[in-house]
């Protein structure tokens, strides 16, 4: 009896063991998937959003809590552009790092990872977002005759008999836009600077009317206020079949006034150096306005757009081809996102791609130079093709916006190598500017080539390649040969003004698909990074509470 009891108890004790191995199997698969998420999200460092508002008035902090609100209401919108209703989607996923990440990228989409789908379910992303109907065709868009087709601020979509028409965000959007325009006029009350009021009010306009024409030059003529604020639809990046249709986001700044004054200087050589670029005289015949002012910022909110995965960490606005003429553009440095992205990313990428003897040449002032001019160069070349085909970004559709960031990233170092030479940077040595540029596109070109930055980093990158402008060395580290560089820089340069100004789709395509290309070397290289646990990017924490209000 005892042996028979002693024997059902070793049977029970094995059943338990082998059923705890199951469970205990389970549950190291099911940490395995979380594991995996989890390192998506690790991809991204956190930085908390903060900025010294002590000098603001109590009016200017009142407004801020009106800004926060008008903001978050452009990220609803963007949400909608980008995959439909937000809460809807998020409901449907239960696990909390998956959540997250979905978070990130506004969206089932890995959006620094090549679009590639990371919720079960999702196929490709449509090229056109949520701007056109999923099955509208090219012929079809180009078939559809209607003036406002192509407009920055409307949607294409079915009508009752199945055709195409369009919808104006102001009424797409009504409620949101609605809301976020009283909230406006509320903060304008409130202003401390009236140039700044005025423009919160013509803003305001703007996002009912989908004119945005008048509060775009009133933007351009504030030069005291110590708060801005961008927002309404701005960058066409998402739209990636046509790259016709505005995405909305926001920004909040705090000037930083001390920096500010550093930086005015440059804005008065903006017709001269227009003046000097490497081309033929039919290419540079537009005069950017003189009235662009280049200025320095904390950032202390994204919204929308610029919020999704990759940030922003200078601008350059507004994107009217009609403004730039008459009055320039503004350039906006976010100081504290862009010592983030520096500290966290590039240095740490410099200490393993980067040859240890040309290391020392890594440097912030570099970094925040050549992202200065990256965006001063969005406002110079040409504007509208020399046959009077249109501007650059109609004629080059869904090409532009590649084809933009390669000139402005290309021409922005020209333009700090130009100054130079000029002896407007006596203080600084080009070579931190170009070993830092070499490593900022190891950084970049980790957003993946299905972003308009990717494409132009690999752009830039093979095109240095194929004239030697760098070498790779047996440690795997990267050396770059000055002079070569310097050259491969202004050939470049001439190269991508003339598609623009030629209005060229066809070359302008190619040089996106056959250079806007990762190659498995540099696919290890790029790997390697990873491995090191170096973020990819940044993720904010932010909002009014990060200020104390």
């Amino acid at each position: 009896m005892i042996n028979r009891i002693l024997s059902l108890v070793l049977v029970s004790a094995l059943i338990i063991v082998i059923s705890g191995c199951d469970n205990a199997t389970q549950k190291k698969s099911e940490s395995t998937e979380l594991t995996e998420m989890q390192k998506k999200l690790n991809e991204y460092a956190h930085v908390k959003l903060t900025a010294d508002i002590s000098h603001l008035s109590d009016n200017e902090k009142e407004m801020l809590k009106f800004l926060f609100e008008a903001a978050k209401l452009m990220d609803d919108i963007f949400w909608l552009q980008n995959i439909g209703n937000k809460e809807e989607f998020l409901a449907t996923i239960e696990d909390p790092a998956t959540k997250e990440f979905a978070v990130i990228n506004y969206g089932p989409w890995d959006e620094l990872d090549n679009l590639k789908p990371f919720i079960e379910g999702y196929g490709k992303k449509s090229a056109g977002s949520e701007f056109y109907p999923h099955d509208m065709t090219k012929e079809e868009f180009e078939a559809f005759d209607n003036p406002d087709k192509t407009s920055l601020y409307t949607l294409v979509r079915r009508n009752e008999n199945g055709g195409l028409k369009t919808v104006w965000y102001h009424e797409a959007y009504k409620d949101r836009v609605t809301k976020a325009a009283q909230l406006l006029k509320e903060a304008s009350k409130l202003a401390g600077d009236k140039e700044f009021a005025h423009y919160l009010k013509l803003r305001s306009e703007a996002l009912l009317t989908d004119n945005y024409l008048p509060s775009d030059l009133a933007w351009m003529d504030m030069k005291d206020n110590n708060v801005d604020l961008v927002i309404g639809p701005i960058e066409s990046y998402t739209d990636q079949l046509f790259g016709y249709k505005a995405a909305n986001e926001a920004f909040i700044l705090i000037k930083d006034k001390d920096w500010s004054a550093k930086l005015s200087k440059y804005a008065k050589y903006l017709p001269q150096l227009q003046k000097e670029l490497p081309v033929d005289p039919v290419y540079k015949q537009e005069i950017p306005g003189s009235n662009a002012d280049l200025n320095a910022y904390d950032v202390v909110y994204y919204a929308g757009d610029c919020n999704m995965a990759g940030k922003t960490i200078a601008i350059n606005l507004p994107n009217d081809e009609e403004v730039h003429l008459k009055k320039g553009s503004r350039k906006l440095q976010l100081k504290n996102a862009m010592k983030a992205k520096f500290d966290k990313i590039l240095v740490p990428i410099s200490d393993i791609l980067i040859t240890e003897d040309q290391r020392k040449y890594i440097s912030f002032d570099a970094f925040f130079a050549n992202t200065m001019f990256h965006e001063v160069a969005h406002g110079m070349g040409i504007k509208n093709t020399i046959d009077g085909k249109g501007t650059v970004r109609k004629v080059l559709k869904e090409q532009y916006s590649a084809i933009e960031e390669s000139k402005a990233d290309i021409l922005g170092l020209y333009l700090v190598t130009k100054l130079h030479e000029m002896g407007e940077f006596p203080e600084t040595d080009l070579m931190n500017n170009y070993v830092t540029f070499m490593a900022s596109i190891f950084r970049s070109i980790r957003f993946g080539i299905a972003s308009s930055h990717g494409k132009a980093n690999m752009i830039r990158f093979n095109f240095f390649k194929e004239k030697g402008a760098f070498s790779k060395n047996e440690d795997g580290t990267y050396s770059i040969n000055f002079e070569k560089m310097k050259q491969a820089a202004t050939e470049l340069t001439q190269l991508v003004l003339k598609i623009q100004g030629d209005g060229d789709y066809v070359a302008a395509k190619k040089l996106v698909e056959e250079m806007g290309v990762i190659n498995p070397e540099l696919q290890a290289d790029l790997d390697r990074l990873s491995e090191a646990g170096i973020p990819i990017d940044i993720v904010f924490e932010q909002g009014p509470e990060m200020l104390g209000l």
